[in-house]
């Protein structure tokens, strides 16, 4: 009884785990389609400033993961979000605390600037 016990507890965490991810995983094909629908959607590049100076996303705006807390408002609110580092990592817990700030249209572009790039599609430098 115990043990049937414990496996319930780990099934009931790696869901509760499974389920905490952004509600918006998009791809870098996704966001490519989306860009080409509509020009207002804002760039997010949480990674460093180092990074964003070796390539980003045309357009992009530079909030390194580290300064969100506090430099969120100048993401706007009445636009579609893209969050995105370089392979999803930071980009999502970005989107889930954009999400919780009340911003309604976040996506995290789950597989980063390394998938874009590696779907052959334009990079500033």
């Amino acid at each position: 009884m115990r043990m049937v016990a414990v496996i319930f507890l780990f099934l009931l965490c790696v869901v509760g785990v499974a389920s905490a991810s952004p509600a918006h995983n998009v791809t870098s094909g996704d966001v490519k389609i989306m860009l080409n629908k509509d020009k207002k959607i804002f760039l997010l590049d949480v990674r460093t400033v180092e990074e964003f100076r070796q390539a980003r996303l045309r357009g992009a705006t530079l909030i390194p993961i580290g300064e969100i807390e506090r430099r969120y408002f100048e993401v706007p609110k009445d636009r579609p979000v893209v969050v995105y580092c370089a392979v999803g990592s930071r980009s999502g817990p970005v989107a889930d605390f954009l999400e919780k700030k009340g911003y309604r249209q976040v996506y995290n572009m789950k597989d980063g600037i390394v998938g874009w790039y590696r779907s052959g599609y334009p990079i500033e430098r």
